[in-house]
């Protein structure tokens, strides 16, 4: 090859690999953009902040890069840090790097958070979700001032197995609104099943289904312990009365339509059987008037949780 064809082929060469560097440019940018515009940022790092966020990994449709958590005190928080998680300290940043802001705080620390990042919030970009309990949507845009889409939710800890009951609710019926709640629902249906409700009934929502959890809990160890005092043994009496539960439980979410729970109940009822006597003598004592009672007085506390703490 002579001189000319030299050059022309060395400037060619060039021309091919600054093309090539472009290429990889763009790519990188639009990967970048790409986990940007699915990015979550979950600010409060808790027992229902880190559930939110595993159950999101472990529906396969988010990468722990997708999701950065933030807490107060990040070194308390070695074990999301251990499963993988990006945890970290600076909400500012967190919300900046993000399209969708869960926020996971106690009500207390609510109004300190939200001026914190009030100024890094952008209404035409994200999408706020609030988790916090007795914190109304109106008092969150008082704060922040801003016009920013925004939803309330009320998910339980089994979102971390992806079995969570997610109320949600939006405070406005705009088209920017529908869209955040649209959005809401398909992030919570990964993790669950989800009901929209109106803002006023958030917080009977709060007991029935994040409290719930415990209720639902402590009825089942009851059950352990009485198949223990009837010969079997702890582990076997808790395996067998939380696959009962479950199972109960799976019958009414079958259908569309779940049927009444009396239904599942007459057909395991038999006359002068032994499942009536133990039904009977369990509403002698008192199981469906403690159960009740148990849920109105939870949503009763979480109606006046946050002016509680603000005391």
């Amino acid at each position: 090859m002579n001189k000319a064809g030299d050059k022309v082929y060395q400037e060619k060469t060039e021309q091919n690999h600054k093309g090539q560097g472009r290429t990889k440019d763009v790519k990188a940018k639009v990967q970048s953009v790409g986990k940007e515009s699915r990015r979550i940022a979950i600010l409060g790092g808790g027992n229902i902040g880190s559930s939110v966020a595993r159950g999101l990994v472990s529906s396969g449709r988010y990468t722990y890069d997708d999701i950065i958590i933030t807490r107060r005190n990040v070194e308390s928080g070695s074990d999301l840090i251990r499963e993988g998680f990006s945890l970290q300290g600076d909400n500012k940043d967190a919300v900046r790097r993000s399209i969708i802001v869960i926020l996971a705080v106690r009500p207390l620390q609510l109004p300190a958070l939200l001026e914190d990042i009030r100024e890094e919030v952008n209404s035409s970009r994200h999408i706020l979700i609030s988790l916090v309990t007795g914190v109304e949507l109106a008092e969150i845009r008082a704060i922040l001032g801003k016009d920013v889409p925004l939803v309330r939710a009320m998910p339980n800890t089994a979102i971390a197995v992806r079995e969570s009951m997610t109320c949600l609710s939006i405070d406005r019926s705009g088209r920017e609104s529908l869209l955040a709640l649209s959005k809401a629902k398909s992030l919570f249906e990964l993790v669950g099943k989800t009901a929209i409700i109106e803002e006023r009934l958030m917080v009977p929502a709060t007991a029935l289904c994040a409290c719930g959890i415990a209720f639902f809990l402590r009825a089942i160890r009851a059950a352990s312990q009485g198949g223990i005092e009837i010969g079997f043994h702890s582990d076997e009496a808790l395996l067998m009365s939380a696959q009962t539960a479950k199972g109960a439980a799976c019958l009414l979410l079958s259908s569309e339509t779940p049927p009444h729970p009396e239904s599942g109940i007459d057909k395991v009822t038999t006359p002068r059987g032994c499942t009536i006597a133990g039904l009977n003598t369990m509403e002698y004592e008192g199981f469906s008037s403690a159960m009740i009672k148990g849920i109105v007085v939870s949503s009763e506390k979480a109606a006046t949780l946050y002016a509680t703490e603000r005391r």
